[in-house]
């Protein structure tokens, strides 16, 4: 398939939308608990379809950026979503399984189970940044937990959306899976869908608007959004590893991620060193930028405004700007690519430390002590990710149960984001909800607590008319 054929795709209308719901909600009712082998089979069902189409979607993401790194694709799009549908195939029998529960003494031997039920008809909105990986794997979790789905994909990247949506509707029927295409009002008519649940991936300022629209249904709703996402670095933690990790993850994919590095925190004093670092490790994983296929694009041009903007926003009103440019490279705008560029001496009037930065823009913090760094953090909107650099056990404590975000990082940085093991989450102003392995398996459940009454029931003994051995067992209860 050739990236023209995947993205000559239809924009998706709300009645659309409404006509594969109530298909998907008749399905859902005709099998409500779909067997382990029936969902095993759709979950490798949609790992051969991504195993098998990793060049396409390496060609398509390229062609929707403009320039993508092909191993960042392979990474990220592919291999790690691979990992975590090949997690759920390996553990679903025990997330399957009804759970036990402790019995009180007085309920005895009556016993008491949670089973974890399918929702039903669950809708996802996938964004634009990782646009198979972020579609795959909550498509997965869903499927895992025995839903019917309707995903939408995003119109930010018509090519890998449109050869996505051609797969998935060749792969499954419309009554398991369905993808619809569109933009904003596309995405309206989802949210206004009275989904059992709704995931929705992308930027904060709209999860406010999700959250409106899913009301009207009272709509179940899992947020995974960003936030201005910190690493602080330890004054006695290797300024150079610090620095090259970090760089590796802020730059990987131009920052284009809901769990990068938005700013850096150093001891005063040492915020020239990092650069000075930083910038080491910079000239070494990307000695040119401009013609070098691994240094990702930004998006599309309103993005890339967006940035240019921040950047002439921050040095407008005072800001230190530093560019990490080992040749000295011009760059063109019609490539849309960014250098790392450090702000320093930012202040609170910036709009680059009220929002989002998603791009190699990188600001640069000092703090006085380690309590004024997590106090700087903590006054601020919480974060989807925390990153510490320090080997010193007692301090890391401290920093993991002291500052609140929905995950963290030791001495690196994203990889918590590529364990499918973990939950991914925020807390706050970065999200609601968590998925990934387990945790999306639940999420995308209903945990149903059940009663198990045995054949031999000794509550006889507080039922009317009530006599001395209820008053005795009542007392008893009450001591």
């Amino acid at each position: 398939m050739t990236s023209d054929e995947g993205s000559q795709v239809e924009e998706n209308s709300s009645d659309d939308i409404r006509r594969i719901f109530n298909i998907q909600k008749k399905a859902f009712l005709k099998n409500p608990f779909p067997s382990i082998e029936q969902r095993k089979s759709a979950l490798n069902t949609l790992l051969h379809l991504v195993k098998n189409n990793q060049y396409n979607f390496v060609e398509t993401i390229n062609q929707d950026f403009g320039c993508r790194s092909p191993q960042e694709t392979l990474l990220a799009e592919v291999a790690l979503t691979l990992e975590d549908i090949r997690h759920s195939v390996r553990h679903l029998a025990k997330w399957m399984k009804p759970r036990r529960r402790a019995m009180s003494i007085w309920f005895q031997p009556a016993g008491a189970r949670v089973m974890r039920q399918p929702l039903g008809v669950v809708g996802i909105i996938s964004p634009w940044n990782y646009p198979v990986m972020l579609a795959v794997t909550p498509l997965a979790a869903a499927l895992a937990a025995g839903n019917r789905v309707i995903l939408k994909v995003s119109e930010n990247t018509p090519a890998t959306s449109g050869l996505l949506a051609r797969l998935i509707r060749d792969a499954f029927p419309e009554d398991h899976v369905a993808v619809v295409c569109g933009g904003p009002e596309t995405a309206r008519a989802v949210t206004h869908t009275p989904f059992d649940r709704l995931l929705y991936t992308g930027a904060t300022a709209r999860a406010a608007e999700i959250l409106h629209a899913a009301a009207d249904n009272l709509t179940p709703v899992t947020l995974e959004l960003g936030g201005k996402n910190p690493a602080i670095i330890h004054p006695d933690f290797p300024m150079d590893t610090a620095a090259e990790r970090l760089m590796a993850v802020k730059l990987f994919s131009g920052s284009q991620a809901c769990v990068s590095l938005d700013y850096v925190m150093v001891q005063t004093g040492m915020e020239d060193q990092f650069i000075k670092a930083a910038s080491a490790s910079v000239a070494r994983m990307y000695p040119t930028m401009v013609e070098n296929p691994d240094y990702t694009s930004i998006i599309n041009d309103k993005q890339y405004t967006r940035i240019m903007e921040l950047l002439e926003d921050a040095r407008g009103k005072g800001a230190r700007i530093v560019e990490a440019n080992p040749m000295g490279e011009t760059f063109d705008t019609s490539k849309r690519k960014i250098p790392p560029i450090f702000v320093l001496n930012v202040t609170e009037e910036m709009t680059i430390a009220q929002t989002e930065i998603f791009s190699p823009l990188l600001m640069v913090i000092p703090y006085k002590d380690l309590d004024a760094a997590m106090e700087y953090v903590n006054s601020r909107p919480r974060p989807l990710a925390l990153y510490y650099f320090d080997y010193d056990k007692a301090r890391v404590n401290k920093v993991l149960q002291g500052v609140v975000s929905g995950t963290a990082a030791i001495n690196d940085a994203l990889w918590q984001f590529c364990v499918p093991d973990l939950p991914l989450g925020g807390v706050g102003h970065s999200g609601i909800g968590r998925y990934h392995g387990e945790w999306g398996f639940a999420e995308f459940s209903h945990e149903k607590g059940v009663f198990l009454q045995s054949r031999f029931s000794q509550l006889w003994t507080i039922r009317p008319p009530f006599g001395w051995i209820t008053r005795l067992i009542t007392r008893l209860m009450i001591r």
